[in-house]
């Protein structure tokens, strides 16, 4: 009746997104950020230390950080503690009593605490539009796409995004951004929503360079044919990489830095070449 011990697992690349039905283009000054229910209760279940859940926190990390740059409100979503039997109602029978008999751990992980100008939302079912604010802010902010990131990805998240979706609301379900009890479930989330009620995303895709050299390296093993994967320091040519996936690279990273070029990338075709040309803009 309660959620199971989880392990993690191998979060989806590129390689691994189903096929969307639409092709929405993202808008940031259209867009809001949801972090759905990354509480520490519902992190706890993956134990201490998890690389998935680390990779998952680091990525909504860097959506954060993008979307405070570029003035896209940022929502939360938390379950109150000491909940109601009438507000729980057949979640009680689903779940039991959840994180009422662990109020200590309602707090957003602190990797991830929302900062001033942040909203959270108090949580009451599956979706997040359910006994909320969340719909009307939206619309009174100009606001209709939802980039959704968090826990879990067949529940709450999955729902949110078809909420959304009926609500007219368009919705980018952030497949690496997302975490769930297994990758199946993960998958079979990302396997609806892309054919039934938005459009999955990594988070790459979404941010025009990567924040992080491990954001960096995950975007790039996603463009390679080879099982082997590369130190940083190794030549990417030699693993796969062709010249049009560099082109494509360069031309999205300009959007960021406009110096970068594909001869810039040719030229040292390593993470840690990249990642030192990328990274200037946080020291400039």
């Amino acid at each position: 009746m309660t959620i199971p011990k989880l392990h993690g697992y191998a979060l989806p690349g590129a390689a691994d997104l189903p096929e969307n039905k639409v092709n929405w283009a993202f808008e940031p000054e259209r867009a809001a950020l949801l972090i759905h229910d990354m509480q520490d209760y519902f992190i706890d279940f993956w134990g201490d230390g998890c690389p998935m859940i680390e990779q998952v926190i680091a990525n909504i990390a860097a959506l954060r950080q993008f979307c405070r740059q570029n003035a896209i409100p940022v929502y939360y979503t938390a379950q109150p503690e000491n909940q109601r039997d009438e507000d729980r109602a057949l979640l009680n029978d689903m779940w039991g009593p959840g994180i009422n008999q662990h109020a200590e751990r309602k707090s957003i992980v602190n990797a991830l605490a929302p900062q001033e100008g942040d909203t959270v939302l108090a949580k009451w079912r599956y979706s997040a539009f359910i006994r909320s604010p969340l719909e009307q802010a939206l619309k009174e902010t100009g606001r209709d796409q939802l980039i959704i990131c968090g826990v879990y990805a067949h529940i709450g998240c999955m729902t949110t995004a078809t909420d959304a979706f009926m609500r007219d609301i368009k919705p980018f379900l952030v497949a690496d951004g997302l975490a769930d009890f297994s990758r199946e479930e993960h998958m079979m989330a990302l396997n609806y929503v892309a054919g039934r009620s938005g459009r999955v995303v990594t988070t790459g895709e979404l941010l025009p360079a990567p924040q992080s050299k491990a954001q960096l390296r995950a975007l790039v093993l996603a463009q390679l044919d080879e099982e082997d994967v590369p130190e940083d320091d190794e030549n990417l040519i030699d693993y796969g990489l062709d010249s049009v996936r560099m082109m494509a690279l360069a031309a999205r990273w300009r959007k960021a830095l406009n110096d970068i070029d594909f001869v810039m990338l040719a030229k040292e075709p390593t993470i840690d070449a990249w990642w030192a040309l990328l990274s200037r803009r946080s020291t400039s």
